[in-house]
């Protein structure tokens, strides 16, 4: 019996949440689920939007499986995505992007692997607010040090990159790539402009890829990345990122094959594992019993194959796969129009699928 920590999310999170429980249900793998509420509506409740209960949870359990949280703009909270990661050490963020035949999407033949550096960079969460104390020494010292001037309304964020983390991303991209028997690996930065800290992870990555010679290396400045991403993506296989690029970049692939409802997603260490759909809450929607739950429940076949749970896995992704190639079942984000008549609603798509299974 396995047991796993569900954390349900904000907006239209536990909708989906409860489509995948369903749909893993189904598949007769044991599982006890710790349902942990987090987010918005706790934050309301509690003040905090991430109790220590949640983190509790996750740390007897291991595992986690997670619908998505609100992550105010501008102001409020900070993401509780990135405490977790934060939290738990959860150093890689792994988001396959791979087409399914019958999605609508301009390319047929994708099939690519986001591996995104998960507790550094500017997500590191460093940041001096405008006309604040923090940001007026900061400023003081850089004036000092390099005798550049930054605008005293400015607010400030900082981006670390260490060696250590960044030893240990490159290590994992060229270590998953092997298990999975895939062929290149490809590092992005901005190396040309932000030497000592893209600088630094690309001379970093150099340096590990010398330990895995049998496979391919080489290396993108980011926006040459999108670029190349969007005329032939073909030629891409296994991507290892800084954070904030690894962020943007997940989604451009998202896009490359039929949007964010397709985009499954994990964010791993050395002891947690917490899979998550790669979008957001979706507030709107909520209740609304008409978004699609596919990301999560294919999040759930990544759960499931970390587990060691392959043959349930492969069952489960087959039954998705199959169900996007009928057609028939699918919600209104993967019809021709968003208001085409034929589309089905979040429980539809998962009853569809369990059909598949029984």
């Amino acid at each position: 019996m396995y047991k796993i920590t569900l954390i349900p999310g904000d907006g239209i999170g536990p909708e989906i949440s409860e489509a995948t429980k369903r749909v893993i249900e189904a598949i007769d793998v044991p599982i006890e689920w710790d349902v942990q509420e987090a987010g918005l509506d706790v934050f309301e409740r509690e003040g905090t939007p991430l109790p220590q209960r949640v983190i509790d949870s996750i740390k007897k359990n291991k595992v986690a499986l997670k619908g998505p949280i609100t992550t105010p703009v501008g102001t409020g909270f900070r993401s509780v995505n990135v405490a977790l990661r934060q939290n738990l050490d959860l150093y890689c963020c792994l988001r396959p992007s791979k087409t399914f035949k019958g999605t609508r999407t301009k390319f047929d033949n994708v099939d690519i692997v986001i591996i995104r550096e998960n507790t550094e960079d500017l997500y590191a969460g460093i940041e001096f607010e405008k006309g604040s104390d923090g940001a007026k020494k900061i400023t003081d010292l850089i004036n000092q040090l390099t005798g550049k001037t930054i605008r005293h309304d400015s607010g400030i964020s900082i981006k670390p990159i260490s060696v250590y983390a960044t030893e240990r991303i490159v290590r994992f991209a060229f270590e998953y790539t092997r298990k999975n028997n895939r062929k290149k690996v490809a590092v992005v930065h901005k190396a040309n402009i932000m030497k000592y800290s893209d600088g630094l992870f690309l001379e970093t990555a150099r340096d590990v890829a010398k330990k895995y010679s049998d496979i391919d290396f080489e290396d993108k400045i980011v926006d040459n990345m999108c670029m190349q991403l969007v005329q032939k993506p073909e030629l891409y296989d296994v991507i290892v990122l800084p954070n904030l690029y690894g962020d943007i970049v997940s989604d451009l692939a998202a896009g490359l094959i039929g949007g964010l409802g397709l985009a499954p997603g994990a964010n791993l260490g050395e002891d947690y594992a917490v899979f998550e759909p790669v979008h957001g809450s979706a507030p709107k929607y909520k209740g609304l019993n008409k978004v699609n739950p596919l990301a999560m429940i294919l999040s759930g076949v990544m759960m499931l194959r970390h587990l060691g749970e392959k043959k349930a896995a492969e069952r489960l992704e087959n039954a998705v796969f199959s169900v996007i190639e009928e057609g028939r079942y699918l919600t209104y984000d993967m019809k021709p129009a968003p208001d085409d008549p034929t589309a089905s609603t979040t429980s539809m798509v998962a009853d569809a699928i369990i059909k598949k299974l029984i």
